[in-house]
């Protein structure tokens, strides 16, 4: 998901910046609530994902922090429905959230897809039932997934790496894009000059 936000970040602000440039508007961020909340919904996600604690948290507090991580995320989406934007974002995240606690708290992705994201992978990094890595996903069949069709069904590449990514975090992306591309909604206001007659007279 970090890669699917990363581009969606992107692509959010070179559009919206293109908007702003052509119709000479102004950006004018809109009031976000609970903005502490992002923050702190982040920070599950960086230890038990990102940092190199991910090597030394047990699996059941992974996936605690993954869905602690999802709930606060959801929460400050919410918080924030009535913005351009996070509709969609609350759309994808309680997609993300349901197919997670569905599956014993982590995101489901099928035994074909990981050999499409790790085609050069040993037969031994991964099995059935179990935790892909030091990740958010457990490999599992879909007929054996709960609500597979929000699982990382989705492939992805950039550069030389592949990634897997879900419905929902389409639906996340697409939020941050519209959330983005509304920062130019305003029309930039008017600049009354004064007229050369009026100049004069003054």
């Amino acid at each position: 998901m970090a890669m699917i936000l990363l581009g969606a970040f992107s692509v959010g602000l070179v559009a919206v910046g293109l908007r702003a440039l052509i119709l000479r508007r102004e950006l004018h961020p809109f009031d976000v609530r609970w903005m502490g909340l992002l923050f702190v919904a982040f920070l599950p996600q960086w230890f038990a994902f990102v940092l190199p604690t991910r090597f030394e948290i047990p699996d059941v507090w992974a996936s605690l922090a993954l869905v602690s991580s999802q709930i606060g995320l959801l929460l400050f989406a919410l918080a924030n429905v009535s913005k351009p934007g996070f509709p969609l974002l609350a759309l994808g995240l309680a997609s993300n959230l349901l197919v997670i606690l569905l599956n014993g708290g982590w995101m489901p992705i099928s035994p074909e897809m990981v050999q499409r994201v790790l085609p050069q992978a040993s037969p031994n990094f991964w099995q059935i039932g179990a935790r892909l890595g030091t990740g958010k996903d457990i490999v599992l069949p879909v007929e054996q997934t709960r609500l597979w069709v929000l699982s990382d069904i989705f492939l992805i590449h950039y550069g030389w790496n592949r990634a897997a990514f879900s419905p929902g975090d389409v639906l996340v992306a697409l939020g941050v894009i519209r959330a983005l591309w509304a920062l130019a909604d305003r029309p930039a206001p008017a600049r009354i000059s004064a007229s050369p007659v009026a100049a004069q007279e003054g």
